[in-house]
């Protein structure tokens, strides 16, 4: 008798402990996951890309416990900076950003190299795209020589792409009329109020800054290409010839030749690899309404999401994601 009550209350505590158990274990399930995806300005394409990730990641909150914002940023070199300082969990940016960021040269020469970083999506592309004023008689590359062009604002990816040509073309700051440092949300007023001639916008296509501005005055997109702009594709594996298509803005019916850079998704390698997987496995399977959401997001397929950045490590949630759809080896 005394045996058979010594096992009841054993049995009884085993239970409690288990209780226990499954109670903080529901309880720590059932606490959210914040995660902050930085982006760039609100008339660039990162802010709406950034956008529908978060949408999409939001709808499955529920099972996944993950919340997700969108927080709106200087660009590339801003989200990277942020990344490595742990004030973002992911974030949009450029490929050469990236290159930069994980060597430790360019706009990160001072801060140093930032090993941590890894690619989780691959995104869209980003032509390197000059709007110049119909009225400035711009009409190739060059002719931004003398003139007042914005270059872009400090931390953002196109004044990192900007700089990188100006170099490879021997120009500085004074080699124009003015150098303005507008961001990518002020820079179509300024071209349509005459203050610059000219600004360059490292995006994808279509997006809002551009189309402000071919709706609200008479502009032209100008061409990049050239043997300077083929010595930096050769050179640099982040870059790639591509074109700004026709038709998108009034006024521009016909292809621009021009090179640029691709997005991606990037997160840091302490990054906890279950929440990357969740975050790559809820993009990846609802792409279709993805691409409903943004433009940018209709040439991307399952295939493309995953393609390996030569450049950076793929986070490793991501790439066991990957493996198990059977999108790499």
């Amino acid at each position: 008798m005394k045996r058979t009550i010594a096992v009841a209350k054993k049995v009884i505590i085993s239970l409690g402990v288990l209780g226990a158990l499954l109670s903080t274990h529901q309880s720590f399930a059932a606490q959210p996951q914040f995660l902050i995806v930085g982006t760039g300005g609100v008339t660039g394409v990162h802010y709406p890309v950034g956008g529908a990730i978060c949408r999409t990641i939001n709808k499955k909150r529920k099972e996944t416990g993950l919340r997700c914002s969108v927080e709106s940023t200087q660009g590339s070199v801003s989200n990277l900076n942020s990344l490595a300082d742990g004030e973002l969990d992911l974030a949009v940016a450029q490929s050469d950003s990236q290159h930069h960021a994980y060597y430790g040269t360019g706009a990160f020469s001072l801060s140093g190299s930032n090993s941590d970083l890894r690619s989780v999506l691959a995104l869209h592309a980003e032509p390197f795209t000059v709007v110049a004023s119909k009225a400035s008689g711009i009409q190739t590359f060059d002719d931004l020589a003398g003139m007042k062009v914005n270059i872009g604002n400090p931390g953002s990816g196109q004044r990192e792409t900007m700089e990188a040509l100006m170099r490879a073309k021997g120009w500085s700051k004074e080699s124009f009329a003015l150098a303005s440092e507008l961001s990518s949300v002020e820079q179509s007023q300024a071209l349509c109020d005459n203050k610059i001639d000219a600004f360059v916008f490292s995006v994808g296509h279509p997006a809002g800054s551009l189309k402000e501005a071919t709706n609200n005055c008479d502009v032209v997109i100008v061409s990049v290409d050239g043997p300077v702009v083929d010595y930096l594709v050769e050179q640099n594996s982040y870059y790639t010839k591509t074109i700004v298509p026709g038709g998108m803005y009034r006024g521009t019916d016909k292809d621009v030749k021009t090179f640029g850079v691709s997005a991606s998704l990037m997160a840091s390698s302490t990054s906890d690899a279950d929440m990357i997987y969740s975050v790559v496995k809820n993009v990846v399977e609802n792409l279709d309404s993805m691409k409903k959401m943004h433009p940018a997001f209709s040439a991307l397929s399952a295939k493309s999401l995953a393609a390996n950045n030569p450049n950076i490590p793929m986070h490793d949630g991501a790439e066991r994601y990957y493996k198990e759809a059977g999108l790499i080896k």
